[in-house]
């Protein structure tokens, strides 16, 4: 077996682990290893072909209850729009540089019942041509949803797209609270 097989074993093992734990444990071993507030960077990227309402790129993690952005935590010194670009290319395939990426309005969304801020970037690419590979352990699938049929969304997903005016909180403005 090459090594680079047995490290992609090995991190589907511990991915795998890491998501079988409870919610509040995970969000305390991050926070062991983190500062105070955990920082992320996220990718809203848009079908830049797509007519009507639109396509947005949703990943399926594990254990699979709902779709999620591409996002992640930043690394030490690391430029959020830096983050979410290599967040986006490590989750979904996606290789865009830091200037294909823009900052969304509000560029920063605040979770005070979590202790973490999400810094959000925007993209468009052409989704028939853009190929999308996931490594079957951080992520299970991705595709690309109709904004007007979104499907099951994870919580803070739902709650980070309303303040875009997507998704089944759009209406609720109390959501982002």
């Amino acid at each position: 077996m090459s090594s680079t097989a047995a490290v992609r074993r090995l991190r589907r093992f511990g991915y795998g682990v890491f998501y079988t734990l409870p919610g509040g444990l995970r969000r305390r071993l991050v926070r062991l290893i983190v500062g105070k507030y955990i920082v992320g960077a996220v990718a809203l990227v848009r079908d830049s072909e797509a007519s009507g309402a639109g396509r947005l790129l949703l990943l399926r993690q594990p254990p699979g209850v709902g779709w999620s952005l591409p996002a992640g935590l930043l690394e030490r010194g690391e430029r959020p729009i830096d983050g979410a670009a290599r967040e986006l290319a490590e989750e979904s395939g996606i290789v865009l540089r830091a200037d294909e990426l823009s900052p969304a309005v509000p560029n920063a969304v605040i979770h005070s019942r979590g202790r973490w801020v999400d810094v959000v970037f925007d993209a468009a690419v052409p989704a028939s041509s853009t190929p999308v590979t996931v490594d079957g352990a951080e992520v299970l699938e991705a595709r690309w949803h109709r904004l007007d049929n979104l499907p099951p969304l994870t919580p803070p997903t739902a709650r980070l797209l309303s303040h875009y005016g997507i998704g089944p909180y759009a209406d609720y403005p109390e959501v982002r609270a």
